[in-house]
């Protein structure tokens, strides 16, 4: 409750502080000459035009809160892209993540099968391998 409260009042003096230096600005204006005022208004009629050009483009914003994090592309361009952009940009991240996990789960198998096509092509019986004598012979003639 006091956090609430310490917030209306910061944006309280916020708001009285923005509103002190506009009078400020706007009494200073009328004491500005003519030509100065009138290359304002161009600059500022310049500056209002590009941001139309650079509204259209895309705004991305990442918003913490706490422990997540959510990333926000923003697009200014026409409302109804919006939700069909996010669509297919969800659509083509499910579809890479299943192709990612039916090419490991080939390999995997893949592997499996090198494995025991191996075994079992081998001179050696399969329970060979499991015999702790056999290890051992592994051991010691390694490096011949």
């Amino acid at each position: 409750m006091k956090h609430n409260q310490s917030m209306n009042q910061r944006d309280a003096i916020y708001l009285a502080t923005g509103k002190r230096i506009s009078e400020r600005l706007d009494e200073s204006l009328n004491a500005l000459p003519h030509d100065v005022l009138e290359r304002l208004k161009s600059a500022r009629s310049l500056a209002v035009q590009a941001r139309k050009k650079t509204h259209a483009h895309t705004q991305t914003s990442i918003v913490h809160a706490g422990r997540s994090a959510a990333m926000h592309l923003g697009w200014r361009g026409r409302e109804g892209w919006n939700p069909l952009f996010s669509f297919f940009a969800l659509l083509a991240l499910m579809v890479g993540l299943v192709s990612i996990s039916v090419i490991q789960e080939e390999l995997n198998t893949q592997e499996l099968a090198d494995v025991d096509t191996e075994l079992l092509t081998d001179d050696l019986p399969p329970s060979a391998y499991t015999d702790p004598g056999f290890a051992q012979y592994l051991r010691m003639h390694q490096g011949d």
